[in-house]
């Protein structure tokens, strides 16, 4: 299993909804040795299979009120008390890998891109692909560290 997980969410019929997905593209057309890349829409609780044997995970996706050009934060286990179960934070998939497996998740940081523009048929504005390329540079600098972190003792 590839050490390295990176999740680009985000619906790319959106306008700058489509930052993760983009960049997962992006990293795509790379070389890079024992990095898995994954897209979708929305997290789920079965992401949580995905983790297993990572030594890291980044989530990537848009946000409407990071500072820009991006924020990198460590992301921790916390259960999601919402009453659906349609989309989970990073956060939420953290935690059900903890209960689900009954040992610390992965390492996890969330990637959020700054997006102005996320209405349906729009394209990735001006701002946000600046930020992609920003984003994009950032992860490429990291990708060893990230590949370096190792999973907590259980």
């Amino acid at each position: 299993m590839l050490k390295l997980l990176i999740i680009g969410i985000g619906n790319p019929s959106r306008g700058d909804d489509a930052l993760g997905p983009m960049l997962i593209e992006r990293l795509a057309e790379r070389d890079l040795a024992e990095v898995e890349l994954l897209t979708d829409f929305q997290l789920q609780v079965e992401y949580l299979l995905d983790l297993q044997g990572r030594s890291a995970v980044v989530f990537v996706d848009a946000s409407v009120s990071c500072q820009a050009p991006f924020v990198c934060s460590q992301a921790s286990a916390r259960p999601d008390h919402t009453l659906s179960t349609h989309a989970l934070s990073p956060e939420a998939v953290l935690s059900a890998y903890a209960v689900h497996y009954r040992c610390a998740p992965p390492v996890a940081y969330v990637l959020a891109i700054r997006g102005y523009s996320f209405e349906l048929g729009d394209a990735l504005s001006a701002a946000a692909t600046d930020n992609l390329a920003a984003a994009e540079a950032f992860v490429l600098g990291r990708i060893e560290q990230w590949l370096a972190a190792r999973p907590e003792e259980t």
